[in-house]
């Protein structure tokens, strides 16, 4: 089975468009899953629990949610038959100049402040069409506890070098070269770190176009490296 863990503030809508139809097409039983807004990586941790009893599976993650497979990969050697980590935004627990988590938190504070409505109006207008149709729609779902989310993922201790390199299953990296918030840099340092990691490189115009990118880049790079030559 593959799992798909969505990124900070997004949802399963969008995971599902992004890794669903890769899936699909190689008859592979998908679960994108709905976070938790009052929990976020506790309910990414507990579906990966509860799918991985049925035996290893393949983790997508995207950004937050690319964070979160590696991490339980690490600790799950055995349960993992590979990951596909789109657009990691760090690397190591000091998040200090992170701009992810800078904009989560800044997000959060804004949301509190003055609501739902006015930061989506903000968002929209200052956004590519694709992802403020994207954000609207989740945001939109997770309210009244988008706030706690986005502050839960400000927080969040990103992968720390060393468990990077105990990760034995393969990864597919995807990073975008023109993203800021998600430096093609981090994409590049896990990619170094990772035992057993490819990288991929896309642009936001790419992902815009057609979220299902990340599942053709990853998933359809993955499968033939676990596949035995004959």
């Amino acid at each position: 089975m593959a799992v798909a863990l969505p990124g900070t503030g997004s949802d399963a809508n969008f995971a599902r468009r992004a890794f669903g139809s890769a899936c699909a097409a190689v008859d592979l039983p998908f679960l994108a899953v709905e976070p938790d807004p009052r929990r976020v990586i506790g309910s990414y941790r507990a579906a990966l629990d509860d799918a991985a009893r049925s035996g290893p599976i393949l983790i997508a993650g995207i950004s937050l949610g690319a964070a979160v497979a590696v991490d339980w990969a690490a600790q799950h050697p055995d349960s993992v038959y590979g990951v596909i980590a789109a657009l990691p935004a760090w690397t190591g627990a000091d998040t200090t100049g992170c701009p992810a988590a800078l904009s989560a938190a800044f997000t959060a504070g804004r949301l509190r402040a003055d609501g739902l409505e006015a930061v989506l109006t903000e968002m929209r207008a200052s956004s590519p069409a694709w992802l403020a149709e994207a954000l609207t729609h989740s945001w939109t779902s997770q309210w009244p506890e988008l706030p706690s989310a986005l502050e839960e993922a400000a927080a969040y201790a990103w992968p720390e070098p060393e468990l990077l390199s105990r990760v034995t299953a393969p990864v597919e990296i995807i990073g975008a070269t023109d993203d800021p918030v998600h430096p093609y840099a981090v994409a590049e340092r896990w990619t170094a770190l990772l035992p057993h990691a490819t990288l991929h490189s896309i642009t936001l115009d790419e992902l815009g176009a057609d979220p299902a990118i990340l599942g053709t880049r990853g998933i359809t790079a993955l499968l033939p490296r676990r596949t035995p030559t004959p």
